[in-house]
């Protein structure tokens, strides 16, 4: 999945176009990215996240994403839990067999970073938080609630917030689009829920503003609505591609 040799006349130019890959609880996406722009090129591939959600399950459907595109450029990867140098260090929305695993190794060298957090780059760069200098959060609801917080523009990583507690349990557990899927939630009704998560977060935080990314953002006036808080709360730009085109920046720098 890495790149292939170039000449020395384009060895000290960053790349324009990489391959970027956000892996899911129910799904992994890719798809070639423009950069420059945070433009898709061709039309994202999603394959279903593999039950279990093994290394060598997941790290197969990545390897047939790179093969669908014929790509042989950088490639860039997310992961739904907390990556330090590649490594990564919690699993709570896939297979516990994650934990201590070299996901850059398993990945061929791929650049492997925080789901939430490549979401949050790019939509730092190319979406609602662009020109953003105060402190920013952005919260994806999808399997789970993941958060990239930034703060000047610098962004601070891993910081998981979906894990903090409410009424006893992770955060996620009652407030994430599959919590509204199970328990039947209206968007009304699972609003009250995200109110009351967001209300946490702005408490501990005090952003000027909240971005809302994930699946849901597609819909989010089927709930943003219900929603009133102090902080301005938007949904994301880029929406649920956000996360390939966080991807493919981390692999182009």
């Amino acid at each position: 999945m890495t790149a292939s040799p170039v000449n020395a006349s384009s060895a000290n130019t960053p790349p324009r176009t990489a391959l970027g890959i956000d892996i899911g609880g129910s799904g992994v996406k890719g798809a070639p990215v423009d950069v420059t722009t945070g433009s898709l090129t061709q039309d994202r591939l999603r394959i279903p996240t593999p039950q279990p959600a093994t290394p060598d399950a997941v790290a197969a459907v990545v390897r047939e994403i790179v093969k669908h595109f014929a790509w042989t450029g950088p490639v860039g990867v997310t992961f739904p839990g907390v990556v330090v140098d590649g490594v990564v260090r919690t699993a709570a929305n896939v297979d516990r067999s994650w934990v201590g695993v070299d996901a850059r190794a398993l990945f061929d060298g791929a650049a492997v970073l925080n789901d939430a957090d490549a979401a949050g780059i790019a939509e730092m760069t190319f979406g609602q938080g662009r020109g953003r200098t105060g402190t920013v959060l952005v919260l994806t609801f999808g399997t789970g609630i993941g958060s990239a917080l930034f703060a000047g523009g610098v962004l601070v990583p891993n910081t998981e917030l979906g894990h903090l507690e409410l009424h006893g349990r992770d955060a996620e557990h009652r407030a994430s689009d599959r919590a509204r899927e199970e328990h039947d939630l209206s968007w009304e009704k699972w609003a009250e829920r995200v109110e009351e998560y967001l209300r946490h977060v702005e408490m501990l935080f005090s952003p000027s503003l909240i971005v809302i990314g994930g699946g849901v953002s597609k819909k989010a006036d089927k709930f943003l609505p219900h929603i009133g808080i102090d902080t301005p709360v938007v949904p994301a730009a880029l929406q649920n591609q956000a996360g390939i085109v966080g991807a493919a920046m981390a692999a182009s720098r």
